[in-house]
């Protein structure tokens, strides 16, 4: 079949690669109809290049048609149309029955020390082969995949997968209060969904942050009280800007939805990089123990948010070596919630707006749909924040 590789830094390729079969029981195999390409994925094309390995299959945002079950796996048929959430859990253990299946015990991955294993998501996550490919292995099949009906496009169901929970937790994390007030920091995909779960929760003013013009006239579009990084000076301004809006004392709750990749801080920048240009025996080691972010957008949301708000941290860090500003989160009593979308957590509440009203906006959310022969392009495209790319779709 084919693939789309990781192959070094910036380079992503097309690949023949063998087909996935089953391997245990509980395994499926899916023919991919659709499949996302994440920030998170942008996070292993430039920062997390020393947990990769040449040859690893991107990608954890699939959907498609069952083409085959394990023995141990009752409730899916070959024809079954499923989403496939990015994380692997078991449903059973107790962090799943609890709501947490990021933290599954079954497929954690304890000789990393990490959570649950992920699609496509370096060796730190399982290295399982990822879903920018024609087809897809899926452990943990009785669980995992969520079975969607026939009839409309892949658009209204295939955020499933990651987008629309991990929008949705990162809004429950934030606890906004009913009428009350939340800014969303980077307008990106998840950024985005975030606004819109939030106005449909309920939130009474939605702030968002970004420089990207595409990304604040979509949200504007959908009613969000935009502000444009570059037509402030320094973070003061905008914090002050937005105080402005909220009696002065700052937003109920901040979600920072851009992590490590954040605009600043060129001594991180410059430490990433060198990292990436290690040897693999070297940079791999380094970063897991040395690692630092680029925190321009947590210490904002840091700032930003009123006295006794939640800051709600979706966006991804890597860093082990971050300073955190402790005095400050003390003195504003700040509470916060982070960590992967604990997607089947979610899903039932998040189904019922997927509806042919469609609240959220699914059905017109990707900006660009290309085949996955077009996949090293689009990353080069979504990198650079070319062409209005706000959300990549590809077809196999």
């Amino acid at each position: 079949m084919r693939a789309l590789t990781w192959q070094g830094k910036r380079d992503v390729r097309v690949e023949n690669v063998p087909d996935p079969r089953i391997e245990e029981p509980t395994d499926a195999v899916i023919r991919i109809t659709s499949t996302g390409l994440c920030g998170s994925d942008l996070h292993l094309y430039e920062v997390l290049t020393p947990f990769m390995t040449p040859g690893d299959i991107l990608g954890h945002e699939p959907m498609g048609i069952v083409e085959e079950v394990g023995a141990a796996v009752p409730d899916l048929q070959a024809g079954d149309r499923v989403v496939v959430p990015f994380q692997i859990a078991c449903g059973n253990c107790w962090m799943c029955l609890t709501g947490l299946p990021t933290q599954c015990e079954t497929t954690q991955v304890n000789a990393e020390g990490m959570g649950a294993a992920l699609f496509g998501y370096t060796r730190l996550y399982g290295a399982v082969p990822g879903a920018q490919a024609e087809y897809l292995r899926v452990p943990q099949a009785q669980y995992g995949p969520i079975k969607v009906p026939e009839g409309p496009s892949d658009d209204r169901f295939v955020y499933l997968s990651d987008v629309l929970p991990t929008a949705w937790q990162a809004v429950e994390y934030a606890g906004v209060p009913r009428g009350g007030s939340v800014a969303v920091l980077g307008l990106g995909p998840i950024g985005d969904m975030a606004c819109r779960v939030a106005q449909v929760k309920g939130a009474g003013r939605v702030f968002g942050v970004d420089l990207v013009p595409e990304r604040l006239n979509r949200a504007k579009e959908r009613g969000v009280e935009t502000f444009d990084l570059r037509s402030f000076d320094d973070e003061k301004e905008l914090v002050t800007a937005i105080r402005d809006r909220t009696d002065g004392r700052g937003p109920d709750a901040v979600i920072d939805a851009v992590g490590t990749e954040a605009h600043g801080s060129a001594a991180a920048r410059m430490v990433q990089n060198a990292s990436a240009l290690l040897p693999r025996k070297l940079s791999g080691p380094m970063a897991e123990r040395f690692s630092v972010d680029r925190l321009a957008a947590l210490h904002t949301a840091i700032e930003l948010v009123r006295r006794g708000g939640t800051i709600s941290v979706i966006g991804v860090y890597g860093g082990m070596a971050d300073p955190m500003p402790m005095l400050t989160l003390f003195d504003k009593q700040i509470q916060m919630r982070m960590g992967q979308a604990n997607v089947r957590r979610w899903s039932d509440e998040i189904i019922p707006y997927l509806t042919d009203e469609d609240p959220l906006g699914v059905d017109d959310f990707a900006t660009h749909h290309v085949p996955l022969a077009e996949g090293p392009d689009a990353y080069a495209m979504f990198q650079n924040k070319r062409d209005g790319a706000v959300k990549v779709l590809m077809r196999p």
